[in-house]
């Protein structure tokens, strides 16, 4: 069974840095694009930033220069590093593998979820 596994959620102070990471495990022969969402409380769930497998990057105006999507095609993994965060960051952060090609075919799959918390 294809899962994604993140990590390096928390809370941090504003003008900090945290770096999310997210594993692909299971029987996966290639990802197409690997990315990352996040759902603030009571909004609706939005693109933070997406990375193909050939390196192409794209993220949300919101986030540009601060934040940098990187990806380990070899591990199935893909980073997020936040920096100069600010209070406005703070969500639920969710990410997302698309065109997941594995035993079962083509899939797309998300990550449960990890908190992300920036304290003024």
């Amino acid at each position: 069974q294809v899962q994604l596994v993140e990590s390096g959620g928390g809370l941090v102070q504003a003008g900090g840095s945290l770096r999310l990471s997210c594993a692909a495990s299971g029987s996966i022969f290639s990802i197409n694009a690997m990315g990352w969402y996040r759902q603030a409380p009571g909004k609706q769930r939005e693109l933070v930033a997406a990375i193909t497998s050939g390196g192409s990057t794209n993220y949300a105006d919101s986030v540009k220069g601060r934040f940098t999507i990187s990806r380990d095609n070899a591990k199935n993994t893909v980073y997020l590093q936040m920096n100069s965060l600010k209070p406005e960051d703070t969500a639920v952060y969710y990410c997302n593998a698309k065109s997941l090609r594995s035993l079962q075919g083509y899939l797309e799959v998300w990550g449960q979820g990890t908190l992300v918390t920036v304290s003024s």
